[in-house]
C-alpha cells in the first residue's frame, strides 16, 4: 500500500481539524436547540422534550465503542466520512418533519436528533485520535487539546445562534436549512486532509481476551472515573444555576448570565493553558480542579445575589476549563497508539451516559431535597473523589515512559 502525501505540520493540520468539528459540531448544537423549540411550538409536552434532548446523547454512547474501533483502524478520514454522513441524515430528518405534524412529526425529530448526536460523536472521537497523535510530548498534547476544546465552546456558540437567527427570519425550516449546509464545510476541510498510511494494526487479542481488556491498562479507570465527576458536575450547573436562580425570582436574562460567565470562564483557561502548557503537570491540574469544584459548590448555595453566583460560576469555569486538556492527554499517556480511538470511545461514553442519565437524577434530588442540596451532594462526591488522582501520579511516575514528566500531585 504507497504511503500516500507527506504528513501536515501540527501548524497547517490543526487548523483543518478544528474548521471541520466546528462545522460539523455547530450543525448539532443548532438543531438540539431548535429542535425542542420546535416541539414545543407544536403542542410537545416538557416530557417530549426531555425525550428529545436525551436521544442526542443516548445513540452517541451506544456507539462510541464501535466508533473508536473503527477510528484505530482506519485513521481519520473514513470515520469522518461517516461522521457527516450522519449528521447530514439528523439535519435532513429534521428539516423533512417540518412538512409534518403530530407524532410522525415527533418521530422525525427523534431520529435526526439519534442520527446528529452520533455523526457529532464520531467526529469528536476521530478529531481527538488524530489531533492527539499530532504531539510528541504531554507539552504539545496540552497545547493541542486546549485549542480544540476552544473549538467545541465556539461551536456551541455558532450553531445555536445561527440557527436561532434562522428561525427569526424565515421559520424552522429556513434554520434547518442553514443547519444543512455546515456539514458540507466538513467535507470540504476534510479532502485537504492528506490521507496518511493504514495504522499500525493492535497486537491480536489472545484466545478468550475480553474486547474490553483495555479498560485493565493502569489508570485508565481512575482517569474515566474522575472524568465522569467532572463531566456530572458540569452537568449539575447546568441544571442546578436555572432552578435556584428561578426560586429566588431572577429574571432569565440575569440567569443566562451567569451561564454565560461559566462558558467565557472556560474559554478563558482554555487560551491561557496552551502558554503555560510547559509549566502545567496533568495530575496536579485534575486534583487542583476536583479541590476547586468541590469548594465552590460547597460556597453556591450561599451565593445570595446575582454577582456572588456570577463569581461561583467563574471560579467553576476556571476549574472544569481546565479539565479537558488534562484528561485527554492523560489518556493518550496511558494507552497505546494503536488504541487511541478506544480509549477516547470509552471516555465518550461516560460523558454521554451522564448527559443521558444524571440530569433525570438531579431532578429528582432537587424536588426531594432543593437546588442547594444538588450542589453539597456533587461536592461532596467530587471532593471525596479526589483521591483517584493519587493513582494516575503513580503510573505517571512509572519507570520506561519517554513522555514521563514528574507529577507533583
Amino acid at each position: 500500500m504507497n504511503a500516500g502525501p507527506a504528513p501536515l505540520s501540527t501548524a497547517r493540520l490543526l487548523p483543518l481539524l478544528i474548521v471541520g468539528q466546528i462545522a460539523l459540531h455547530a450543525a448539532m448544537a443548532g438543531q438540539r436547540m431548535a429542535t425542542p423549540l420546535q416541539a414545543l411550538k407544536e403542542g410537545h409536552s416538557a416530557w417530549s422534550v426531555g425525550v428529545l434532548l436525551a436521544l442526542f446523547a443516548a445513540l452517541p454512547a451506544l456507539i462510541a465503542l464501535p466508533a473508536g474501533r473503527m477510528a484505530d483502524r482506519h485513521g481519520y478520514h473514513r470515520p469522518q466520512q461517516l461522521a457527516v454522513v450522519l449528521t447530514l441524515v439528523g439535519v435532513s430528518c429534521a428539516l423533512a418533519a417540518c412538512w409534518l405534524s403530530g407524532w410522525a412529526q415527533f418521530t422525525l425529530q427523534c431520529v435526526g436528533a439519534a442520527a446528529s448526536g452520533a455523526g457529532t460523536n464520531v467526529g469528536v472521537i476521530v478529531v481527538l485520535r488524530t489531533a492527539g497523535q499530532l504531539g510528541g510530548d504531554s507539552t504539545e498534547r496540552l497545547r493541542i487539546f486546549s485549542w480544540l476544546g476552544m473549538a467545541f465552546s465556539l461551536a456551541n456558540v455558532v450553531g445555536p445562534v445561527a440557527a436561532g437567527l434562522m428561525i427569526d427570519a424565515g421559520g424552522f425550516a429556513a434554520a434547518y436549512g442553514l443547519l444543512l449546509a455546515m456539514p458540507l464545510v466538513a467535507v470540504a476541510v476534510m479532502r485537504r486532509v492528506p490521507v496518511q498510511p493504514r495504522p499500525v494494526a493492535a497486537a491480536p487479542r489472545l484466545p478468550g481476551a475480553s474486547r474490553w481488556d483495555l479498560l485493565a491498562t493502569p489508570g485508565l479507570k481512575r482517569l474515566l472515573f474522575i472524568n465522569w465527576l467532572l463531566s456530572a458536575s458540569w452537568d449539575v450547573h447546568s441544571f442546578a444555576v436555572p432552578v435556584l436562580g428561578h426560586a429566588r425570582g431572577y429574571s432569565a436574562s440575569t440567569i443566562g448570565l451567569v451561564l454565560g460567565i461559566f462558558t467565557a470562564a472556560i474559554t478563558v483557561v482554555r487560551f491561557v493553558v496552551p502558554l503555560l502548557a510547559h509549566r502545567l503537570q496533568e495530575v496536579t491540574v485534575l486534583r487542583a480542579a476536583m479541590v476547586m469544584t468541590a469548594g465552590v459548590f460547597a460556597l453556591y448555595p450561599f451565593a445570595a445575589t446575582p454577582w456572588l453566583m456570577a463569581g461561583c460560576a467563574t471560579l467553576l469555569g476556571l476549574a472544569l476549563g481546565a479539565v479537558q486538556p488534562m484528561i485527554m492527554s492523560t489518556l493518550h499517556h496511558l494507552t497505546p497508539p494503536s488504541r487511541h480511538g478506544e480509549a477516547i470511545a470509552f471516555r465518550s461514553m461516560t460523558i454521554n451516559f451522564s448527559s443521558s442519565v444524571m440530569p433525570l437524577a438531579f431532578g429528582l434530588a432537587g424536588t426531594a431535597l432543593g437546588p442547594g442540596a444538588v450542589f453539597w451532594l456533587m461536592g461532596a462526591a467530587v471532593g471525596g473523589g479526589s483521591w483517584a488522582v493519587k493513582g494516575l501520579a503513580r503510573v505517571f511516575a512509572a519507570p520506561g515512559d519517554p513522555h514521563k514528566r514528574p507529577p507533583t500531585a
